[in-house]
């Protein structure tokens, strides 16, 4: 049975911004907020969005300031507390506290969010393809990508063709149909992507680096359940930076999903979903073990 579309909602952040969001299923239990990461939209979870709805949960996806369909800071004048302080809205808006599924930046986000607020913003975190200290060629090469082609292209074709060449593990490329969320048309006729130029040209990238020391120190606050997945061939983590992260979060799960990438739930959203599923269930598992131990009178010796 096909899922039903999601409700187009917007978000007005604490400066006024607005976020473009979807909300599926919503008497679901529990919610799931997910975050993308930088460079993608809220678009990029709809498939698992739909799996996890399948199941019964709440899903809300959201574009980041300067990405998608959500607004543009004036001036473009973005730094790192603008994102968190957005995703802290986000999770305080829901009516439960979250699980929040967060991608890379999105993941990063959470781990501030989750290290330094208390009471603390989300129920758990299942952080994807990222740790706070993460392999810099990797990023680079994201980057890169994002800077490759700023006057944009002549045809949905001609940037499927650059896509395919940057993941070249998926087996079919994108439609046009699914590249219209991700383009833009220019007065002169272009097609550039959908982020604001400025989140490449300012200040924000330089900040990430400078983030780590926070990053490292909120990750060894968090006291939530914490699910790190990681792809098999990522080239943002590796074992030296999962190995590190699993020190500051000894209580955290890992899990590495064959074959994929960083673009993980892209690449394998099957293996991704089960994942996720599997990980509620012991929450939920927790949850029934704790309301038992409340219930049942203190055992004397």
């Amino acid at each position: 049975m096909e899922s039903p579309p999601p409700v187009r909602a917007d978000y007005t952040a604490a400066d006024g911004l607005t976020l473009a969001v979807d909300l599926r299923h919503a008497s679901g239990a529990p919610t799931l907020l997910f975050a993308h990461g930088f460079g993608q939209t809220r678009g990029a979870w709809n498939t698992a969005a739909a799996t996890m709805v399948a199941q019964g949960c709440r899903c809300v996806s959201f574009d980041s300031r300067g990405h998608g369909e959500s607004g543009r800071v004036p001036g473009g004048e973005y730094h790192m507390q603008q994102f968190v302080d957005d995703l802290l809205g986000m999770a305080q808006a829901q009516p439960e506290p979250p699980i929040l599924i967060g991608a890379s930046m999105g993941g990063l986000l959470g781990l501030v969010a989750a290290g330094e607020i208390r009471p603390t913003p989300f129920r758990a975190l299942v952080l994807v393809d990222i740790t706070p200290r993460w392999e810099t060629s990797g990023v680079e090469r994201i980057l890169a990508f994002m800077q490759a082609h700023p006057d944009g292209f002549a045809s949905y074709a001609e940037a499927a063709e650059q896509i395919a060449a940057y993941l070249p593990q998926r087996r079919e490329r994108k439609s046009e149909q699914q590249l219209r969320p991700l383009l833009r048309e220019g007065a002169d006729g272009r097609l550039r992507w959908h982020w604001d130029p400025a989140l490449l040209a300012g200040s924000l990238i330089g900040e990430s680096e400078r983030y780590q020391p926070r990053l490292l120190q909120a990750a060894a606050k968090v006291e939530v359940p914490v699910l790190l997945l990681s792809g098999e061939r990522s080239d943002v983590v590796s074992h030296r930076t999962v190995d590190e992260f699993l020190a500051l979060v000894p209580h955290a799960r890992h899990a590495v999903v064959p074959g994929a990438t960083h673009m993980l739930a892209g690449d394998a959203n099957d293996a991704f979903t089960a994942q996720i599923a599997g990980f509620l269930q012991s929450l939920s598992s927790a949850d029934a073990v704790a309301g038992a131990a409340i219930k049942q009178p203190a055992t004397r010796c």
